[in-house]
């Protein structure tokens, strides 16, 4: 193949979009926040946009529920029947109050756990689901480190009421965030602003404690989740997503419940304002190899909205992203494994004498070594 760069820039479409465009983008001045620890990541390309003590560990509180709630929904059947236990029933804190021996579909207790953070339904997951709290906990564990990835996590109970062991970062509930929002069933129950309860001791309609999502409503926001013990200070999780980008904001920490809204509106704000999540489509852009690679269908960017993004292939299928002349994303594509055409055997001609053969007359004793044609 004949040696090929090429080059994808989309500045011209930038300039279209940005009547101000200007080649090399300055990086803005990040906000000022009281929580003690924070992140603002876009969950479409894992792009970390501000951190603050991000990898340092604290206490969760009930943002614990997130990674208890994905966990059920990917490992337990949610049209379970779940049988409420002593332990269950006298779990303190805030609480869907059920009652011993009282029966839930999993699916219920997962939503509940989420929505109006009950602490008993955590318990009556981990129960159902390991048997006990201490087996349960071993379990997640397991699961947030093998199938998410996360590095400083340990979880001693379902739900975050405290425990000097439980303990997590900003970055890990920002990664286990990530992946749950990949699953359809929890996003609708992590993005539910109410929901109607049934149960044994009381019937009522429950409302999320988030504020961003019903009282104070932020633009674009599409879930979230409170925590707050005494020993972690508040916590909040909150994701909302403009356009193409998709932000997830974690705050730890905070001295009061306002201030850790006013921090996450601060760092919302600051990613929407600044940074954009470009879809780029490779295989429109390198028409002329579209036959030598295999293309992904999208590449997700997210950059700084006046900064100048551009796209290299190589001869041997390297794709590179650049921002501003940095690179930022390198994907080496699989080639195209074309078919072979198939070799027509040439028929070979028999001597004709061969035909004759068996008429020859040879002496008794005369031997045939060998034939010559």
């Amino acid at each position: 193949m004949k040696k090929m760069i090429l080059w994808m820039t989309i500045i011209s479409t930038l300039l279209l979009i940005y009547p101000t465009f200007v080649l090399g983008a300055t990086k803005p001045e990040t906000p000022t926040i009281a929580s003690d620890a924070a992140i603002v990541l876009e969950a479409n390309t894992g792009k970390v946009l501000y951190e603050k003590n991000a990898t340092t560990q604290l206490y969760p509180a009930s943002l614990t529920k997130i990674a208890t709630a994905i966990y059920a929904i990917e490992h337990s059947d949610l049209d379970q029947t779940v049988t409420v236990s002593e332990k269950a029933w006298n779990t303190g804190g805030s609480s869907l109050y059920l009652e011993e021996g009282e029966e839930a579909k999993m699916r219920d207790l997962v939503a509940g756990l989420l929505l109006n953070s009950g602490n008993d339904a955590g318990v009556a997951i981990a129960e159902h689901m390991s048997g006990s709290v201490e087996q349960f906990s071993e379990d997640m564990n397991d699961y947030l480190e093998n199938e998410i990835g996360v590095q400083q996590t340990h979880f001693e109970n379902p739900h975050g009421l405290f425990d000097p062991e439980h303990r997590t970062t900003a970055k890990d509930l920002a990664l286990i965030t990530k992946h749950a929002m990949e699953n359809k069933t929890f996003n609708e129950m992590y993005g539910a602003k109410v929901m109607e309860w049934d149960g044994e001791k009381w019937d009522a309609t429950l409302y999320t404690h988030h504020k961003l999502m019903r009282e104070d409503p932020y633009e674009g926001v599409t879930g979230g989740k409170t925590g707050f013990v005494p020993q972690s200070g508040f916590t909040l999780a909150t994701s909302a997503t403009r356009e193409n980008t998709n932000l997830i904001v974690i705050t730890m920490k905070s001295a009061l419940k306002d201030q850790s809204y006013e921090d996450t509106e601060k760092l919302l704000d600051y990613g929407f304002e600044h940074y954009e999540t470009t879809n780029i489509e490779p295989a429109k852009e390198f028409q002329e190899a579209k036959d030598d690679f295999i293309f992904p269908q999208e590449v997700p960017f997210t950059h700084l909205k006046e900064s100048a993004v551009e796209m290299k292939l190589e001869e041997n299928g390297q794709m590179v992203i650049y921002e501003d002349g940095e690179e930022r994303i390198s994907k080496q594509l699989e080639k195209v494994q074309k078919e072979r055409e198939p070799q027509i055997k040439e028929e070979v001609e028999e001597p004709k004498w061969k035909e004759y053969l068996p008429y020859f007359i040879f002496p008794k004793d005369y031997l045939i070594t060998e034939v010559l044609y």
